[in-house]
C-alpha cells in the first residue's frame, strides 16, 4: 500500500513539475491570460459609482473588496480544456495519449493545475497594485474564512473543469463542441456573480440560481473571502452534488465517445 501511494505521488509530481516547466516558458502569453480576466476590476469602477448614488445594501468599499475577491477566484478557476481536447480529438491527436496507461483527463488537470501556481507571482503583484489604487479597501481575511474561501476556491476550480471538460466530450460527436461552451458562458456570466454579486438579484431569482452550479464558481468563494454572509453548508454541498453529477455524465460520454473515436478510424 505504501509503495502504492508512494508511486502515484511520485507519478502526480513529475506530471505537474513538467507542465508548470511548460507553462513558465510562456510568460509573456501568461501575463496575457492573467489581464485577459480583469473584467471584474472594470465592473468594480462601474457598481462603485452606483453605490455612490443608490441603496444597494453594499457600500462603494464592499463592491471593490467582492470584485477584487472576483478576479482572485477567476484567476485560478479559468479553464480551457475543451479547446485542448477539441482540437487532439478532430486532428487525431488523442490517439497518442490513448495508448499511454493514464487517463488523458489528468494531463488536461495537471496542465491547468500547474498553471494555478505559475500565475500566483502575477496575482500578488496585481492585489499590491491594486491596494496601492485603493488602500481604502485593504482588509485582512479572517483566519476561518480564509481557508474555507481557499478551500471553496479549489472546488470551484475542480467543478468549472470537470463541466468543461465533460462538455469536451460532445467533439467526438461534433468538430465545434466548444460553441457550446460559448453558449453555457453566457449564463456562467450573468449567474455566477461575475456581473454583480447574488444579493443584487430579486429574492425569487436567487433562490433559484442557488440550484444551479454557476454561483459557486464564483460567488459563493468570493463572498468567503471577504466575509459577506453565505450558507456554508449549503455552498460546498451544492458544489460536491454539481460535481458529482457532472463526472457521472463525462464518463458516460467518455465511453460512448471512445467506440465512436475508433469507429471513424482515428
Amino acid at each position: 500500500m505504501g509503495s502504492f501511494v508512494r508511486s502515484i505521488l511520485s507519478k502526480t509530481g513529475t506530471l505537474l513539475s513538467v507542465y508548470y516547466a511548460y507553462m513558465v516558458e510562456y510568460r509573456a502569453e501568461l501575463i496575457l491570460w492573467v489581464l485577459s480576466g480583469s473584467l471584474p476590476l472594470i465592473l468594480m469602477g462601474v457598481w462603485m459609482e452606483a453605490a455612490q448614488g443608490g441603496q444597494f445594501g453594499l457600500t462603494p468599499v464592499d463592491f471593490v473588496r467582492y470584485f477584487l475577491a472576483v478576479f482572485l477566484v477567476r484567476q485560478f478557476t479559468v479553464v480551457w480544456v475543451i479547446w485542448d481536447f477539441e482540437r487532439e480529438v478532430v486532428e487525431g491527436r488523442l490517439s497518442f495519449r490513448l495508448l499511454q496507461p493514464l487517463d488523458p483527463g489528468w494531463h488536461y488537470f495537471a496542465t491547468h493545475f500547474a498553471e494555478r501556481f505559475a500565475r500566483i507571482p502575477f496575482a500578488i503583484f496585481l492585489i499590491g497594485l491594486f491596494f496601492l489604487i485603493y488602500p481604502q479597501a485593504f482588509w485582512i481575511p479572517d483566519p476561518i474564512s480564509f481557508c474555507l474561501a481557499m478551500v471553496a476556491i479549489l472546488m470551484a476550480f475542480a467543478l468549472r473543469f470537470m463541466m468543461q471538460y465533460t462538455f469536451s466530450m460532445l467533439a467526438f460527436w461534433m468538430e465545434r463542441a466548444s460553441a457550446i461552451e460559448q453558449f453555457w458562458l453566457l449564463f456562467y456570466l450573468f449567474l455566477s456573480g461575475l456581473i454583480a454579486p447574488l444579493e443584487m438579484f430579486p429574492p425569487v431569482v436567487r433562490t433559484v440560481v442557488q440550484w444551479t452550479p454557476f454561483p459557486y464558481m464564483i460567488n459563493f468563494p468570493a463572498s468567503l473571502l471577504v466575509g459577506m454572509p453565505v450558507n456554508v453548508l449549503q455552498g460546498f454541498g451544492m458544489t460536491i452534488l454539481w460535481f458529482l453529477i457532472f463526472l457521472g455524465l463525462n464518463r458516460w460520454l467518455w465511453r460512448l465517445g471512445l467506440r465512436q473515436y475508433s469507429g471513424m478510424g482515428a
